[in-house]
């Protein structure tokens, strides 16, 4: 099987998995995702076909989604990939890509798995939760967990351990505090950094524009 005829079956099994999803990540987000690495792929030096596989199936299961369950993702990648003939290396690889991506792994001390091929997708998928697409995908999921847009008595927690990260039900504008407008520093490559220091601004200018509206002065 051809690495090209791999990609358009992990496309449809994509699709076919996430046609249900929760719409901040669903297929339309990692076609977002894949588009993002591909662009930032063309400056550095990685294995294409380990980005595309990567951005295709790093939300497949998505943990937030299975009670916490970190394992589900590369479980269901790994049993897809199996059934693809793909080799075992690049299974472990994109195992291991699903299991590190997470912003809510940088707030953990256990040992963290890098390559060139994560730093890509990572930064793919961390462009996505900033600027106007953020700002959609940041209010899609608060309203789908059914959260308060904003409460001015709860203050954002800037010193969350993984653990209360993945529990926390705070504010929908807290998560900006404690994510979003943090995503800016954490990129691993030039085309990433470039990007998300447009985007930090227009998030920055949309908060500045919600609290003023807030507080009725335009």
């Amino acid at each position: 099987m051809t690495q090209n005829s791999i990609i358009e079956n992990t496309i449809a099994f994509v699709k076919e998995t996430l046609k249900n999803a929760e719409g901040g990540h669903d297929w339309f987000h990692i076609q977002r995702v894949l588009s993002n690495a591909k662009l930032i792929a063309k400056t550095e030096n990685v294995d294409n076909f380990i980005v595309s596989l990567g951005a295709l199936l790093h939300d497949i299961a998505d943990a937030k989604f299975y009670d916490g369950d970190e394992t589900v993702g590369p479980k269901v990648a790994r049993e897809f990939l199996e059934s693809q003939q793909v080799d075992e290396a690049v299974i472990i690889h994109i195992e291991n890509i699903i299991k590190h991506i997470s912003f809510k792994n940088s707030l953990s001390s256990k040992e963290r798995f890098s390559s060139p091929e994560l730093d890509v997708i990572q930064d793919a998928d961390r462009l996505d939760a900033i600027g106007a697409i953020g700002i959609a995908r940041c209010f899609n999921y608060g309203g789908f967990k059914n959260r308060v847009l904003y409460d001015p008595e709860i203050a954002p927690n800037l010193n969350m351990t993984k653990e209360e990260y993945k529990k926390s039900s705070s504010p929908t504008i807290n998560h900006f505090y404690e994510k979003l407008l943090l995503l800016k520093d954490q990129m691993n490559t030039t085309t990433g950094q470039r990007i998300a220091a447009d985007r930090h601004t227009y998030m920055e200018q949309f908060l500045a524009q919600f609290y003023d509206e807030w507080n009725g002065i335009k």
